[in-house]
């Protein structure tokens, strides 16, 4: 998949090849929203492989908005872009699934004073307790909601999904390498289910100094080619 991103600011990472790859374990397909979607790299990954989505996605910054659409144009994927701040989005359908790698930084890191990093890493930007909580709201009964995030804030999360009804059902951790704590955890919550929490083997980014094995299986999957350049 050829996507173009900007020649500065935020490039998307393998925080959202790993992501793609979980939300793709689920073989997903009806309406799916993409939140903070950025370049569309997540959202477009998913929809190429699952031909039975059909893919929208909210993003409030008017140049990544930009290049999702031209991303989805180039790759032949229908797609809408709403360009909006997802807390202010509204949807009478309701949505399958929803999707995102949001904003996760908390505000006592580091911050970048590039506006567009930090609008895009900085939960400030989209609180997580008030992420869910609309997010719940534009699921259909029985919806998945599918993010990935920051493993410390882990029962931050739990409990914001609890207080929106939504049963979190699937969750698995990615560490760098074996004997380091998580980098990042990736949840799948469901409205409406009774199940229990499953915890998957825990994914390693690398094996001594080289990728592992499944970091190998999901960059071949993903198969993207990236281009830095201003639109």
């Amino acid at each position: 998949m050829l996507l173009y991103q900007p020649e500065k600011g935020y490039c998307y990472n393998s925080d959202s090849i790993f992501l793609y790859d979980f939300i793709n374990g689920l073989r997903p397909r009806g309406r799916m929203l993409d939140v903070g979607a950025g370049c569309g790299v997540v959202g477009l990954l998913v929809a190429r492989d699952n031909p039975r989505v059909q893919l929208e996605a909210v993003e409030k910054q008017e140049a990544f908005v930009r290049y999702a659409s031209k991303n989805a144009e180039v790759n032949g994927i229908g797609y809408a872009v709403h360009h909006t701040d997802f807390l202010d989005f509204h949807d009478e359908q309701g949505f399958d699934y929803i999707v995102s790698n949001p904003p996760f930084y908390h505000e006592g890191a580091s911050r970048s004073q590039d506006e567009m990093i930090h609008t895009a890493r900085y939960n400030i930007h989209l609180p997580i307790d008030a992420f869910i909580a609309h997010a719940a709201k534009l699921l259909r009964p029985q919806g998945h909601l599918v993010l990935c995030y920051d493993p410390q804030q882990f029962s931050h999360l739990c409990a914001a999904c609890a207080h929106a009804k939504l049963r979190v059902v699937d969750v698995q951790f990615v560490h760098s390498k074996p004997g380091r704590n998580a980098t990042l955890v990736m949840l799948h919550a469901r409205k409406n289910s009774r199940s229990l929490m499953q915890v998957r083997p825990p994914v390693f980014a690398f094996e001594d100094d080289e990728f592992s094995a499944k970091s190998q299986q999901v960059y071949r999957d993903a198969r993207t080619h990236s281009i830095k350049c201003s639109l």
